[in-house]
């Protein structure tokens, strides 16, 4: 069990919640933390972060359960909320960075090249066409879901892709060619 599932799992214990709603929440988590962890290590970079991340968007949810199940999607009310935790967390740790790049900590072995290839793109995207290459590529959503998410139109969304996938296969094409120099 990862610990986004345990984390999941104690607060269900914790909670005074009726039967049918923990069964219900039980279903509701079974069937997106996988999808939401996604998400986040995609946008964080970190797996562990990813999970933390998801953990407490779902912990906040059960606090709220009553009200989101009545909600025609809750997952998209989670996702939102992981997203804005993801963020903060990645303002805070621009600290952290900085003070590690001046103490020339060493590195720990990482993923894979074409992994940190994609991750290093990614970050240099700005926000909106990063979350919208995330959402629609590894999450799965449509340009109307994630309009509906990000509350623009569709077509704001349909051009966020067609940027984010350009200024991604740019960055992508510059790294290729360094490497082949």
């Amino acid at each position: 069990m990862d610990a986004a599932a345990a984390a999941g799992t104690s607060i269900m214990k914790r909670s005074r919640a009726a039967p049918e709603h923990q069964a219900e929440f039980d279903a509701f988590y079974a069937g997106n933390i996988g999808q939401i962890t996604a998400q986040m290590r995609a946008y964080t970079g970190d797996h562990a972060e990813a999970e933390d991340i998801a953990a407490e968007a779902f912990c906040r949810a059960l606090i709220r359960w009553k009200i989101l199940s009545r909600y025609d999607n809750p997952a998209t009310w989670v996702r939102r909320v992981a997203w804005n935790l993801a963020t903060s967390r990645l303002r805070r740790g621009a600290f952290v960075r900085r003070f590690t790049r001046r103490q020339h900590l060493a590195d720990v072995e990482g993923p894979g090249p074409d992994r940190v290839d994609l991750e290093r793109a990614l970050a240099q995207l700005g926000e909106r066409h990063r979350k919208a290459i995330i959402l629609h590529y590894i999450a799965g959503m449509s340009g109307a879901e994630i309009a509906d998410q990000e509350q623009v139109a569709e077509s704001t969304v349909r051009t966020w892709l067609a940027r984010g996938r350009a200024a991604l296969a740019e960055r992508l094409r510059i790294d290729e060619s360094e490497e082949q120099q």
